[in-house]
């Protein structure tokens, strides 16, 4: 969308802002990937940060994450989007669209890191990271024994910190982190996310189909990030893909219902499955049934 627009749609909204920034004191939510599996160019996988108190926590990492991250370090001096000042990653599920950027932030600068990444995924996260140690073996021995100073040994793997069950997975410095359950398909453990700071309260709702859980997370939420199916492409789909990706995911007819309990003062588009539809045209489907204030987000949006 041209900048232009975006101001207009900043203004008309009150939260998205796209213009260079300094930190804030106050909780920033930084789009880095809006996309789905489905390869887009402008679009990287899923990932979303949190800033709160100088401090980045990044909500899943798709392919491109870590670049988007660079260029929000760059475009808005959000020092907390540095790749070694990113210390907390939260997985909502083991799908390849949030997890395949992971590699590629624990090997950028590791050598320079204080400590290690934090990461908080469910059951099967401490596998997907010993495969990125494996992929970067080769990298992190020859760092090791050549004469390159290293500092802290430590950070060329993750801190992991697995859950099985909804649980606070966080709490420290005014952030409290809930994983909770959603349905996503046939995954056994697929969650989304409630974050508390002392001046928001944003609900990410990672993939899932029709969910009341994720209505009831985000009552009153200042945030509600939540993925999408265009309806009007949905249903020209063949009966079995309509089958599987209601299965799946949330139709926007569905999503209206969501949001309509849910009551959220902002409601954030993304992963949105459009099909042979417009993508611009999904934020519409949601407000046919749906009269609270709506946004599709693009990569390195920024909501306050």
């Amino acid at each position: 969308m041209p900048l232009s627009k975006k101001l207009v749609l900043a203004a008309s909204i009150g939260a998205a802002l796209t213009l260079p920034m300094v930190a804030s004191a106050d909780t920033e939510v930084v789009m880095l990937g809006t996309g789905t599996p489905v390869p887009n160019g402008e679009r990287a996988g899923s990932g979303v940060a949190i800033i709160h108190d100088g401090e980045a926590y990044i909500f899943d990492i798709g392919a491109g994450v870590t670049q988007r991250a660079i260029q929000a370090y760059e475009q808005y001096e959000l020092e907390a989007l540095y790749p070694t000042n990113i210390n907390y990653v939260f997985i909502t599920h083991l799908h390849s669209d949030h997890i395949l950027d992971f590699p590629e932030l624990l090997g950028t600068y590791w050598w320079r890191r204080d400590s290690p990444i934090n990461l908080f995924g469910p059951s099967g996260t401490e596998d997907m990271a010993e495969g990125s140690y494996k992929l970067l073996a080769q990298d992190t021995e020859t760092r090791l024994k050549d004469k390159s100073p290293v500092t802290n040994p430590a950070a060329a793997k993750a801190n992991v910190i697995e859950f099985d069950s909804p649980s606070v997975v966080f709490e420290n410095n005014g952030m409290r982190i809930e994983a909770f359950s959603v349905t996503h398909g046939d995954w056994k453990s697929a969650y989304g996310y409630k974050v508390t700071t002392p001046d928001k309260t944003i609900v990410i709702s990672g993939d899932t189909s029709m969910n009341k859980n994720v209505a009831k997370q985000a009552k009153d939420a200042d945030i509600l990030i939540h993925e999408a199916i265009s309806h009007a492409g949905w249903k020209d789909l063949s009966d079995k893909w309509q089958a599987y990706h209601q299965y799946a995911h949330t139709l926007t007819t569905e999503l209206s219902e969501i949001a309509t309990e849910a009551d959220p003062d902002l409601l954030v588009l993304t992963h949105v499955l459009h099909y042979g539809a417009s993508i611009e045209g999904v934020a519409d489907e949601v407000r046919k049934g749906y009269d609270g204030k709506v946004v599709l987000a693009d990569d390195l949006d920024i909501f306050k």
